[in-house]
């Protein structure tokens, strides 16, 4: 199976378009070690010519561009594309806004759960995905899904789990305590290559966004071959401590790296082959390769996703 990270980075991308913090400023200055990233998207395949999109991310066009595998072969139609499937994790804009980037009456297969389904419903602008191209086929909350194309399967299957997370911010909710935050908000992602026989399974998964580590999830990912997982912020009020916001991580849903209760502590005694941050907001210094905060994320063996990083397993 091959997995391209097509974009690394959180809503807003890195440099945000509107951030000037120290960060930003480097990697526009070109400094060394510092890699512009696109918001949040990976795609997989099992033979190398069909793909499965795993969020849309509004930066879509410009991460097609940059990756051959999903732009049309030089043999084939005039309109073509080598992406069969979308799946979706969340309803986050940075996640389902390069939806709107595939419009081009061209067939493929919407993946998401219900929750996710009745959101892109509701707002009619996601009617420009016309149905007579695009089916969208509903995600359970737990189970197995074999991703199939316009032309029949693609010999990839996903398995379903809800993490913690949060409703999309556009559906935020102030007057709840928890912003009317619901079951198929937020899911994860075990992506593998469909049986074969006499071929062990390997398996990627895919967590970018995730408010907290429960027993299960430890339980659930323990063997896997990679953990794909949210990256977002180092410490949880490090926006604050940058002067950029005021939200912490846990207000938009997501886990810290540090502290007692981050990722890098809460999945230290998880058994992974390997294990990377993805989801990078443009205040999280592990985008400065040589911060302290950068060297203790690969002390823990932990990698840092970047564009065009590529997998195979």
């Amino acid at each position: 199976m091959k997995i391209r990270v097509l974009g690394a980075a959180a809503g807003g991308g890195f440099p945000q378009w509107n951030c000037n913090a120290p960060l930003s400023r480097a990697v526009r200055q070109n400094r060394p070690g510092f890699l512009a990233r696109t918001q949040s998207s990976i795609a997989a395949s099992a033979d190398g010519r069909s793909w499965a999109v795993f969020n849309a991310s509004p930066d879509i066009r410009e991460q097609i561009a940059a990756t051959p595998e999903l732009q049309p072969s030089a043999d084939a139609p005039l309109r073509s594309t080598p992406i069969k499937a979308v799946v979706l994790t969340n309803a986050d804009v940075d996640h389902i806004a390069g939806l709107l980037s595939l419009r081009e009456r061209e067939p493929f297969t919407l993946y998401a759960t219900r929750r996710v389904l009745d959101t892109l419903a509701a707002n009619s602008i996601f009617q420009v995905l016309n149905p007579d191209y695009v089916e969208r086929r509903e995600l359970a909350l737990e189970g197995e899904t074999e991703l199939h194309g316009p032309e029949g399967a693609l010999g990839l299957s996903i398995e379903t789990f809800s993490v913690p997370g949060k409703v999309a911010l556009f559906l935020e909710d102030p007057e709840k305590k928890d912003f009317g935050t619901s079951g198929g908000d937020t899911i994860g992602l075990a992506i593998r290559r469909s049986a074969h026989a006499g071929q062990p399974h390997k398996t990627l998964f895919y967590v970018p966004g995730c408010a907290a580590i429960e027993t299960a999830f430890k339980e659930r990912i323990s063997g896997g071959s990679c953990l794909m997982f949210d990256g977002t912020v180092f410490e949880n009020d490090e926006m604050a401590r940058t002067g950029v916001g005021s939200k912490t991580g846990a207000r938009m849903g997501h886990l810290a790296m540090s502290g007692p209760d981050g990722s890098l502590a809460g999945l230290a005694d998880v058994d992974l082959q390997r294990r990377i941050f993805i989801h990078i907001n443009n205040t999280n210094p592990v985008l400065d390769p040589h911060s302290g905060e950068a060297s203790a994320v690969r002390a823990a063996g932990w990698e840092i996703a970047f564009d065009g990083m590529e997998l195979e397993l």
